[in-house]
């Protein structure tokens, strides 16, 4: 992604010509007028003998917190941030220095937070910090480079989100439809129209609000000196105090029925994204038992999940299908979640990889009725016992680097528990099958479901939906009879949709 990207190239040459020692933030020093009060600063360090080192800082400053009416506002002070400079260096000057340093900078903006990252061997530490201290210190906000970003801003949600990814298209658009009337009711890159009319000093605003010691989590992993922490404390109480970011209240209603989003798009596949709001946490117990079902049902690109097994596996439906039990956000390449996006309020969600248009009502229909099964048998105690045997070592994979171990302490941090993953270690052993199967009814079901499609010929589906119409699954080869006798009560699944609850909406009209 350009926003990233850019500041890994930024933080990349940061390094090397930089020479400036952690003092120099001090040098630069705060802005008149800032608070200058004791460093009540949360921080999460890893003393650990790796030269590699890792610099997480998080603030409260997400999407969450954007003003009605300047949605995008958090997302784009980030990227101003990342991609702007500083106020003693241009973005050409820092990405210079950083490239022979062989450094790693990326910068996340969710729902609540905003995490950016800096990784760099410890040969190069003071030189880099001073550079990625004085990026987040002292950003540069220049109109040039406001309109720039913005620019890219307006890109992405027409020519990116929109046009060209329509899996990212339609998880998008779930979680906006979820959490209608909620902070969370507005996708992180805010809408076309809203970004149109932000201007550079509601981003100085912005930053000067949220970008505060009250927001502010420092993470430090690795093979640092000994005053390194105490130096980052000191050159961060140069931001102003401020007051703890306060979520927007507003109520999530659940959805009765299906509630129904269809996306008109001329396409040859239909993304179908699908879920509901759960009142569960990591800090809370249940959330252990519903971490084990969720994993049983659908984990994320593997075959270990029944959603895989069932719709690519036996069917061949289509690239993939995965469940989650709260916010996941995929690292790379790689199969593992994201640290550094957690929320106060989360959701259940399956996501089915684009199917072809023939086969879209049953793909859904097989999603629900997977649950369904879930939802009313339970797991076996061999289930159970199996996926909570994968998990406790599963889990030991999603920490396998220092820095990825920092992500996940300081989450925990924000949840109020102490370690995640131990608690993961500590809790799955003590779950017996009736808890596991206790939260699966508490929790989840199978009737009420937001759904988000992106289709062709969305009024024809539609259609169909209102009419319950049977969806028969065709296959070009022999199919095993047991799955031809599953697949009729598949194309049969009853669908609670009602006129009132489908809506269609063009492709081009979304975000706008």
């Amino acid at each position: 992604m350009k926003f990233t990207t850019l500041f890994n190239r930024l933080m990349l040459g940061l390094v090397v010509t930089g020479m400036m020692a952690p003092g120099l933030v001090q040098a630069i020093g705060p802005k008149t007028g800032q608070s200058k009060a004791k460093s009540g600063i949360s921080k999460v360090v890893l003393p650990s003998q790796s030269p590699l080192i890792t610099i997480r800082v998080m603030f409260r400053a997400g999407s969450a917190y954007d003003p009605p009416g300047k949605e995008g506002i958090a997302k784009l002070t980030a990227g101003l941030i990342e991609e702007g400079g500083s106020q003693s260096m241009t973005f050409k000057d820092i990405l210079k220095k950083l490239y022979p340093m062989a450094a790693d900078v990326s910068v996340k903006v969710e729902k609540e937070t905003v995490t950016m990252v800096g990784e760099v061997h410890k040969d190069h530490l003071d030189k880099f910090y001073a550079i990625f201290s004085d990026v987040l210190l002292h950003p540069r906000f220049e109109q040039a480079e406001f309109d720039r970003v913005r620019e890219d801003a307006v890109n992405y949600l027409k020519t990116s989100l929109r046009s060209t990814n329509d899996e990212e298209f339609g998880k998008q658009t779930l979680e906006t439809e979820i959490f209608r009337g909620h902070a969370y009711d507005h996708v992180i890159g805010g809408s076309v129209r809203s970004l149109n009319a932000l201007k550079l000093e509601d981003v100085k605003a912005f930053y000067q609000e949220y970008y505060t010691q009250a927001n502010l989590m420092i993470g430090v992993a690795g093979d640092v000196p000994k005053t390194f922490v105490a130096q980052m404390e000191k050159d961060f109480s140069a931001l102003p105090v401020g007051k703890p970011a306060d979520l927007r209240a507003g109520t999530i209603t659940p959805p009765s029925g299906l509630e129904v989003t269809l996306i008109e798009k001329d396409t040859d596949a239909t993304a179908v994204s699908l879920g509901f709001p759960v009142n569960v946490t990591r800090k809370d117990s249940e959330f252990y038992a519903l971490l084990v079902a969720n994993s049983y049902l659908g984990e994320h690109r593997t075959f270990n999940g029944v959603l895989m097994q069932n719709m690519r596996g036996k069917r061949g439906l289509n690239y993939g299908d995965y469940s989650y039990v709260e916010h996941f956000v995929q690292e790379g390449g790689s199969t593992f979640a994201l640290p550094n996006v957690p929320r106060q309020k989360q959701y259940f969600s399956i996501w089915i990889r684009p199917v072809p248009n023939a086969v879209r009502l049953f793909a859904l229909r097989e999603a629900m009725w997977e649950t369904d099964r879930l939802v009313k048998n339970g797991m076996t105690q061999e289930q159970f016992e199996s996926t909570r045997k994968f998990l406790l070592n599963y889990s030991r994979l999603w920490v396998q680097t220092l820095s990825r171990r920092l992500g996940y302490r300081m989450d925990s941090k924000f949840y109020g528990i102490e370690d995640y993953i131990q608690e993961i270690q500590t809790r799955l052993p003590k779950l017996t099958l009736a808890e596991v199967n206790a939260a699966i009814k508490k929790h989840l079901n199978s009737q009420s479901f937001k759904v988000v499609m992106i289709t062709r010929d969305a009024e024809s589906l539609k259609q169909h939906m209102l009419a319950n119409t049977v969806s028969p699954m065709k296959y070009d080869s022999t199919t095993p009879d047991d799955i031809l006798k599953e697949d009729k009560e598949i194309e049969k699944f009853p669908l609670a949709a009602t006129e009132k609850k489908i809506r269609i909406v063009k492709a081009e009209e979304m975000f706008e």
